[in-house]
């Protein structure tokens, strides 16, 4: 019997780490989350013929669906040949071609990919042949990457979900093997177990079929589409789920195996034979303590080198389980791959180590568990969070790459709130800390506490077989004395242990908020790569290859708009200058100036231009700015069609500090 279950751990070691294998083989070397850096024909140009296809290059390998870049002419109608590849098999480009015969005018391109880490993303631009021309097209044909409220929301939870669920699977087996091997025989603790696998493959089925929808911001209807099942398949995010759910069934094995295993009773040793005569008692006493350990020794190796064998399932089975999050996340690309990825692994597996170890510390406090489990796990929480603390370091100054970003980006300020929960855990960690060294004090606590054996009321067993009603009053009656006799045992040094354990449980599930939006925002070095991406298309005509605007004298607009963040710094309150030329449709030179209440030129940490048309659905359009000089910035607008456009400005004094003013204009 126990041989049949070495083979089986065996063959469970193997399946894992062939799955491991196969899950790290396409785990490559890659640059940076994805932008665009070019087009033909170039943003707002003017060809003087139709080309045949249109072009776009990134800076890193996208993956492209059916419908990733689409052409509209001035009316709306779509001009591309579809189903879009990657020019000349190029990776990290986008081409679609053209229909014949176009006629003159303005023609919009909305593009939307998937980028190396598995992150949407999208945008639109605007070319003309001949001349520009006015044009219809709803903002839908513009909203990029953009997901429906309702998929975008349900994605998210049920990331949320998945890492809680691994944390609590991984986490509560651990602290099994680790710190109680008796809970694999407690029913709470079962539950527990199969709680957290459940949870796994919930989401991860949940992620999987809402992912085509996120991606191309369709609503929740397109969930059970089967031809985006498969499209999410082919990408690296679809691999790494269907990859997790093949680790899941091998994880159902390993969990029958930790409770069949560990929840047999210890075989008990052989007790020693009768007495001998009193000349050889101190010989027989040392002979018979002697025996008896052996005995012991013997009777406790079953159960030890089931122990080992799972534990080296486990540790295979979590870092199985941690590479399809690491592999298909910012962990893949970017500087330094080939140390993030392990480096991301680790973070997550001393994650669960702690976060799902608290959970099982609850239950195993509610089971009325000694001192000496909790020391065990005050060990291994010590150590989880020596390597988050280190391994966290490295993927802050890896996602961040400037102090700067810390407080100027989403990815950041979401750093800034994890730290501050991590922080709040180590409090409460401290407290558990001190209610754990007073429990070590009182050996007459300290101890385990054994469940009070009530006797059965009589007659019971006859009511067992005769009456359902009965039957069930006697569970209850049953769970009801079990219960007190936990509960004789909470000290007041159990209780505070319990109730600190308790808020480290509740603020580790804000952790896991935090860290599911951490993964669905471009890092801090990326997004600054991005601002600068978007200036430097104005610096110069070779950038976009566009003609500068026309402008013509007695044709500009001079729009003023008073603004107040707020703030206490100088550029917190002033005037927000925006000047146009010719005021017509099509490209328009803008420029932009910002004034503080004393009239003088002020500088912001960011501004933003953009432009929408309310009663045709258009917009926003942003304006890609170039600095000109203290609180001085200029660009081009392509505005499409005559109407009420609104113009607004969107200024930032400080780090918190920001408003966006809004103002009217008429064209044509």
């Amino acid at each position: 019997m126990e041989k049949a279950a070495h083979r089986r751990i065996a063959g469970l070691l193997g399946t894992l780490g062939a799955l491991l294998a196969l899950m790290l083989a396409g785990a490559g070397p890659a640059a940076a989350h994805a932008t665009l850096e070019s087009t033909d024909p170039h943003q707002n140009s003017v060809v003087a013929t139709a080309p045949q296809a249109v072009t776009l290059t990134f800076s890193e390998s996208v993956s492209l669906s059916s419908d990733s870049v689409r052409v509209l002419d001035p009316a709306g109608k779509a001009v591309d040949t579809g189903n879009p590849g990657h020019a000349d098999g190029k990776a990290d480009t986008a081409r679609v071609g053209l229909n014949s015969g176009l006629a003159n005018g303005t023609y919009t391109v909305a593009w939307r990919a998937v980028s190396e880490d598995s992150h949407p993303i999208g945008g639109a631009f605007t070319f003309s042949i001949g001349a520009p021309s006015d044009t219809s097209v709803s903002a839908t044909a513009l909203q990029g990457a953009k997901a429906d409220g309702l998929v975008s929301a349900l994605y998210g939870t049920g990331r949320t979900v998945a890492y809680a669920a691994f944390a609590l699977l991984a986490g509560v087996a651990a602290f099994v093997l680790i710190c109680w091997p008796e809970g694999a025989t407690r029913r709470r603790m079962q539950r527990l177990l199969m709680t957290g696998w459940a949870a796994l493959l919930a989401s991860t089925v949940a992620v999987l079929m809402l992912r085509g929808p996120y991606e191309r911001g369709s609503g929740i209807g397109k969930a059970l589409d089967l031809s985006l099942v498969r499209a999410t398949l082919d990408e690296r995010i679809g691999t790494a789920l269907a990859a997790r759910l093949l680790l899941l069934a091998a994880s159902g094995v390993f969990l029958s195996l930790l409770v069949g295993q560990l929840g047999q009773p210890a075989r008990p040793a052989a007790q020693p034979g009768g007495a001998g005569s009193a000349g050889d008692a101190e010989t027989a006493d040392a002979e018979e303590a002697e025996l008896r350990e052996l005995e012991q020794r013997a009777a406790e190796r079953p159960q030890r080198e089931a122990r080992l064998g799972l534990g080296v399932a486990g540790l295979v089975l979590s870092i199985a389980l941690a590479a399809t999050w690491v592999g298909a996340d910012h962990a893949s690309v970017g500087i330094q791959v080939w140390l993030s990825l392990p480096l991301g692994m680790l973070h997550l597996i001393a994650m669960a180590l702690w976060l799902g170890g608290l959970a099982a510390l609850l239950v195993a406090l509610r089971e009325g568990v000694g001192a000496q489990v909790v020391d065990r796990f005050s060990k291994v929480a010590f150590g989880s969070v020596a390597v988050l603390a280190a391994t966290g370091v490295y993927q802050s100054w890896r996602g961040l790459g400037s102090w700067g970003a810390l407080t100027g980006t989403e990815y950041g300020r979401l750093l800034l709130v994890k730290t501050g929960c991590v922080a709040v855990m180590l409090g409460a960690a401290w407290f558990s800390r001190t209610w754990l060294a007073r429990l070590r004090a009182a050996p007459a606590e300290a101890a385990e506490i054994e469940p009070a054996a009530v006797p059965e009321p009589v007659g019971a067993a006859a009511a067992h077989s005769e009456d359902p009603l009965r039957q069930a009053q006697l569970a209850r009656q049953q769970a009801a004395r079990e219960s007190a006799g936990r509960e004789r045992g909470l000290t007041p040094t159990r209780a505070g242990l319990r109730r600190s354990v308790l808020v480290e449980a509740l603020v580790a599930v804000a952790v896991l908020v935090v860290t599911t939006m951490l993964t669905n925002s471009p890092p801090g070095r990326v997004a600054s790569e991005v601002k600068a991406g978007a200036v430097a298309p104005a610096t110069g005509p070779a950038a976009g290859g566009a003609p500068a605007p026309q402008t013509e004298p007695g044709r500009t607009v001079e729009l003023k708009l008073p603004y107040d963040t707020k703030g206490r710094t100088p550029n917190a309150k002033g005037t927000a200058t925006v000047t146009l030329n010719p005021a017509r449709t099509g490209p328009n030179e803008v420029h932009l100036a910002l004034t503080g209440a004393d009239g003088q030129p002020v500088d912001v940490p960011e501004v933003q231009l953009a432009f929408t048309l309310p009663d045709r659905d258009l917009g926003p359009l942003p304006v890609a700015l170039a600095p000109e000089g203290t609180g001085r910035w200029s660009g081009t607008a392509q505005l499409p069609l005559a109407g009420t456009w609104v113009v607004s400005v969107q200024i930032r004094s400080s780090d918190i500090d920001q408003t966006t003013p809004t103002q009217q204009f008429k064209i044509g």
